[in-house]
């Protein structure tokens, strides 16, 4: 019987994963800027897209299950839920409004999650670390492949659709938290391992620290694109015009 030994941040499997992403990160965005606006860009989007669905979909349906259903746990009610259906139609389709809730939550919650994981469960090869790693992995990929990839760029207008879309997020799972004794987001308490959230106070102050600093953020990498780039959200670059 192959003996697995419980996850360890920043052991072994910890570093193979973030090496792996950086490789992962680079070889995407440079096939991206090489077959951008070919049938082959768009087979490496609608790939990820389709990779993100067959991870999350079966192991959604799975922990839905009588035998395996727990309310604290099951429901698909993490933001990283709503980050990777937000990625699964945004390569697929490149929606504007999807492209968004992807880059704001890819690019800052994601990453998060790769850096300091909530894995309560064993080490690799185990289906808990497999499942957690690919698809925080593969929505941090999707987001940086249609922004650096394929040259989506966001605009104020989308930065307007996450903070709405993460605050009406927040209001439904706080007040389902406060009613089922759940704590989805980490809403209603810190996570037991270490993070960023340790920095922001206790609660509920560390809520209205969290949002404060995520709408900053947000700003500042929307700001870039804006200051840099007249070309209408979304829109990718053709090619130059002659004086």
């Amino acid at each position: 019987m192959l003996l697995v030994e419980r996850f360890s941040p920043y052991g072994l499997s910890h570093w193979v994963v973030l090496v792996l992403f950086a490789v992962g990160a680079v070889v995407l965005i440079t096939g991206g800027n090489r077959y951008r606006d070919t049938a082959v860009a768009d087979w490496i989007s609608k790939g990820l897209a389709a990779a993100i669905l067959a991870v999350q979909v079966p192991h959604t349906i799975y922990t839905l299950l009588p035998g395996q259903f727990d309310i604290n746990t099951s429901l698909p009610m993490q933001l990283s839920d709503l980050a990777w259906m937000a990625a699964a139609v945004a390569l697929w389709t490149h929606r504007q409004w999807a492209f968004a809730l992807t880059y704001y939550w890819g690019l800052t919650l994601e990453p998060q999650a790769l850096l300091t994981p909530e894995v309560d469960g064993f080490d690799f090869p185990h289906l808990d670390f497999l499942v957690f790693f690919s698809y925080h992995l593969l929505v941090v990929w999707g987001a940086l492949y249609l922004t650096f990839g394929l040259s989506m760029r966001p605009r104020w207008r989308d930065y307007g659709i996450a903070v709405g879309a993460t605050l009406c997020w927040g209001l439904v799972t706080l007040t389902f938290n406060s009613v089922a004794g759940s704590n989805y987001g980490f809403l209603n308490e810190k996570p037991a391992v270490g993070s960023l959230l340790n920095l922001l106070g206790d609660w509920p102050w560390y809520l209205l620290s969290e949002l404060a600093l995520g709408l900053a953020v947000w700003a500042l990498i929307t700001w870039p694109w804006v200051r840099t780039s007249p070309r209408r959200a979304g829109t990718r670059p053709g090619p130059a015009s002659t004086p």
